[in-house]
């Protein structure tokens, strides 16, 4: 983090000279007044400079993507991101050739980057975020999957009339199916196992 101390006639002042020196805007840093200064007799006589120290804070949601880019070249990957920042909720759309190595089997690759692009927004940040990463809206693609597996194992489970389980899948998914099937009276969905391998389990 890079930090500086300025001083001025006054706090606004001695805060403008730092934002200047760091080629930044107050939104980007946090201030701390280490003396407020005082006037002196006729605004000149005895007089004292305010003094602050002004350190650059890293925006997580910019170092979000750069961790992003990073990843994505080490896979030998060029990617544009769209990035959509919704309260404190995240989506980074990833759109490129080849970006189906990004997704991978089941999107088990991408959900694997959102992890850790997920821990990475998180690192330094005072607030906290939830990030969705996607790509080439494989996100809907994947939503409708699961909705329509839901209610074709739901009717197996009521046919069968015995419990069936379902592949281990992440969180966020596993919610996806338990909305598919809230409103079904006939049926109900609970989640098993711990993860990697929690999955949910459908029962009549």
């Amino acid at each position: 983090m890079k930090e500086i101390t300025a001083s001025g006639q006054t706090v606004e002042e001695a805060v403008q000279s730092a934002l200047e020196q760091l080629n930044t805007t107050k939104d980007q840093v946090e201030i701390d007044v280490i003396d407020e200064g005082k006037k002196g007799f006729f605004g000149i006589f005895g007089s004292k400079r305010a003094i602050v120290k002004v350190t650059l804070v890293k925006n997580p949601v910019k170092e979000a993507e750069k961790f992003i880019k990073q990843v994505t070249s080490n896979m030998n990957l060029t990617v544009e991101i769209t990035t959509t920042v919704n309260g404190k909720h995240v989506t980074y759309e990833l759109d490129g050739e080849n970006i189906a190595i990004i997704i991978g089997k089941r999107g088990q690759t991408l959900n694997a980057l959102q992890y850790l692009v997920h821990l990475a927004i998180n690192k330094d940040s005072k607030d906290y975020y939830t990030v969705t990463l996607d790509a080439e809206g494989y996100r809907n693609r994947r939503q409708e999957t699961l909705e329509s597996l839901a209610l074709k194992m739901a009717e197996k489970a009521k046919r069968m009339n015995k419990k069936v389980a379902l592949e281990p899948m992440p969180a966020f998914e596993r919610k996806i199916i338990h909305n598919a099937l809230q409103n079904k009276v006939d049926i109900s969905t609970y989640s098993d196992g711990v993860d990697p391998h929690r999955h949910i389990v459908i029962k009549p």
